[in-house]
Parts: C-alpha cells; sequence; structure tokens
C-alpha cells in the first residue's frame, strides 16, 4: 500500500497543479494591479481639503472595470476555463490589488481624528454611491455592447 494521496484520488494532482496555477495567476495579477494602484497614487496626491484623491478615483474605477470584467465573462458562458482564469486573474488578482477597501477606511479614519468629519463621511458617502453607480454602469455598458452586437449579428 502506498502512502501517497495520488494514489488513492487520482483526480488529486491534476487539482494540485490547477491550483498552483491559479494561485499564481491571482498572485502574479495582484502584484500587477498593486503596482498600477502605486504609480496613480503617485501621482494623483490628496486634494488641498485633505479628500485622497487617489484612491477615490482607484476605487471607482476599480468598481466599474470589475463589473464591466464579469459581466462580459457572464454573458459569455459559465465560470470554467478561461472564463475563470480571467476572472481570477484579473477581477480577483489585478482588480483586488489596484482597489483598495483598507486604504479607503484609514483614509476615511484619518480624515475624521483629524477633525474633519464632514470630509471623512463626504468621502465614505461619495465613494460608496459612485462606486455602486459605477459597477452599475459597468454592467448596463457591457449589456448594452452586447446587445448591440447581437442585433448586428442578427
Amino acid at each position: 500500500m502506498t502512502s501517497r494521496p495520488e494514489a488513492l484520488d487520482p483526480d488529486l494532482a491534476p487539482r494540485r497543479r490547477d491550483r498552483s496555477w491559479t494561485l499564481l495567476l491571482i498572485g502574479t495579477g495582484g502584484a500587477v494591479g498593486t503596482l498600477i494602484r502605486f504609480g496613480i497614487e503617485s501621482f494623483v496626491p490628496p486634494a488641498a481639503n485633505g479628500w485622497p484623491t487617489g484612491t477615490f478615483v482607484i476605487n471607482v474605477s476599480g468598481a466599474f472595470l470589475l463589473a464591466m470584467l464579469l459581466e462580459t465573462l457572464s454573458l459569455r458562458g459559465g465560470d470554467d476555463g478561461w472564463r475563470r482564469r480571467i476572472r481570477l486573474g484579473v477581477g480577483t488578482g489585478v482588480l483586488g490589488g489596484y482597489t483598495t477597501y483598507s486604504s479607503f477606511m484609514v483614509e476615511a479614519a484619518l480624515l475624521g481624528s483629524g477633525g474633519r468629519y464632514l470630509i471623512a463621511f463626504g468621502y465614505v458617502a461619495v465613494s460608496l454611491v459612485l462606486g455602486v453607480v459605477a459597477a452599475w454602469a459597468g454592467v448596463a455598458l457591457v449589456g448594452l455592447a452586447h446587445r448591440r452586437g447581437s442585433e448586428t449579428r442578427a
């Protein structure tokens, strides 16, 4: 009798290999997204009133891009094969590394602890509302393009 888990479950080795590729996709994508975020935050300074402009732009645009990506993938089929790899590599990896909830919350807390309560509250409220609007716009834009493409092919 062997003690190798693969001998008991012949599907185990391919699943482990798939998991390794998945981790590599997400990790590489996350590194790329983080570098893009760093570049934007380096070139977009906070506003004079302390509003964290870079993080704001990143998170709203990230919501838009992620919604577009997920809607595009869902219109092309189930979450398997190349669609799953794109979702994990670009969605979870690149866009997960690009957007930053933790920085958003820390910046809001710092604004509040610095006595800028109105700006802190406005930053959170506007970020959340525009994030939802951006995600909705991303889904709507992809849906519109998909319908137009279907009409053209018909």
